[in-house]
């Protein structure tokens, strides 16, 4: 499949007076890439505490104010989000939650040693998957804050001053990842991932202000679910929005080029570019030469483009040349690795 590069046509006046910038929406290869003989593929849960560790456990929760089950539900929450992606991925033809496989978890809030690669054969033997999916933590911590302030009261009698209770609870949900590749023995990836939710609840006393957060379960269950969606998306390519510098001034046809790439007319402003790459001026041609390397990137032509921008700085000493030039390998070699996950 051919990638395309799209061109947002807010072309800014950021760079300086004889440049302007553009924005391009390059394709990046996934963070993650799978083996194409991965097709099927387990998720298990590693997560729950041991009995050793469970009172370690509990007391945790007492002191960061969760709720029951909090983390057992959180967990299951961001398994069924990475099911959900992963079931989305074409890629794959079978995904299957392991639930039946009781594993506990060695370290409370702490990513465990990784799975014994006899275990993990074992394992994708026995449900004829290719490779394993693991929640290996999961945990949250809360942190609440009291505060109050002066405010009046409507009563009957009328208004009377009093005290507004404001209680301020932070939840930190932290999840750890793993893939493992039984038939390489590599662990494909080991990622962690954490993110905060506020709540805030006011009442009458610090009673009422604690009611009103009553719903902060089902918020942190969302966030984790969605950390799961998350945590799948690391083996899918995604796009990024980069800049490029190019010259504006020089000559007439610059500045024509220059109007041209405003409206988004790119082929006819690298027309004009083209007629300055033979200009006698030094310092005009090498403009040209670089902004050669810009439109050729833009219709992806990256080893076209990567000769201009060479060309630009080892004939005319444009020094911005360089730095393109590397840009542009770095975005050549990214490409091959998109080509390789794009096969498989």
């Amino acid at each position: 499949m051919r990638n395309y590069v799209l061109i947002i046509l807010s072309v800014a006046l950021l760079s300086s007076c004889k440049t302007n910038q553009l924005y391009i929406n390059v394709l990046q290869p996934a963070p993650v890439t799978i083996p194409a003989d991965i097709k099927r593929v387990g998720i298990i849960n590693r997560s729950i505490a041991t009995d050793e560790t469970k009172l370690a456990d509990i007391i945790d929760k007492a002191l960061s104010l969760e709720g029951a089950d909090l983390d057992k539900d959180g967990a299951m929450e961001s398994i069924s989000g990475l099911r959900e992606e992963l079931a989305l991925n074409n890629r794959f033809t079978e995904v299957k939650l392991l639930s039946d496989i009781d594993f506990r978890a060695s370290r409370i809030g702490l990513l465990p040693p990784p799975l014994s690669w006899e275990l993990v054969v074992k394992i994708c033997t026995e449900t004829n998957t290719d490779a394993l999916f693991a929640l290996e933590r999961f945990d949250t911590d809360t942190r609440i804050d009291y505060s109050n302030r002066k405010t009046t009261v409507k009563t009957p009698l009328g208004a009377i001053p009093g005290l507004e209770h404001q209680a301020s609870m932070e939840t930190i949900i932290k999840t750890g990842w793993r893939i493992y590749d039984p038939v390489g023995k590599i662990i494909l990836d080991e990622f962690n991932f954490a993110e905060s939710i506020v709540f805030t609840g006011r009442g009458i006393n610090p009673v009422a202000a604690l009611a009103a957060l009553i719903n902060r379960k089902e918020a942190v269950k969302e966030v984790s679910r969605q950390a799961g969606h998350t945590y799948a998306l690391r083996i899918v390519p995604y796009r990024m929005r980069v800049t490029r510098d190019y010259y504006v001034k020089g000559t007439y046809n610059f500045k024509i080029a220059r109007r041209k790439a405003r409206t988004g007319n790119w082929d006819e402003a690298g027309l004009l570019w083209e007629q300055e790459t033979s200009n006698p001026k030094r310092k005009i041609a090498g403009r040209a030469h670089y902004n050669m390397a810009i439109i050729n990137e833009i219709n992806g032509l990256l080893g076209d483009a990567i000769g201009w921008a060479q060309k630009s700085y080892e004939y005319y000493n444009i020094k911005r040349g360089l730095r393109y030039t590397r840009i542009l390998e770095n975005r050549l070699y990214k490409n091959e690795i998109l080509k390789i996950q794009e096969e498989r």
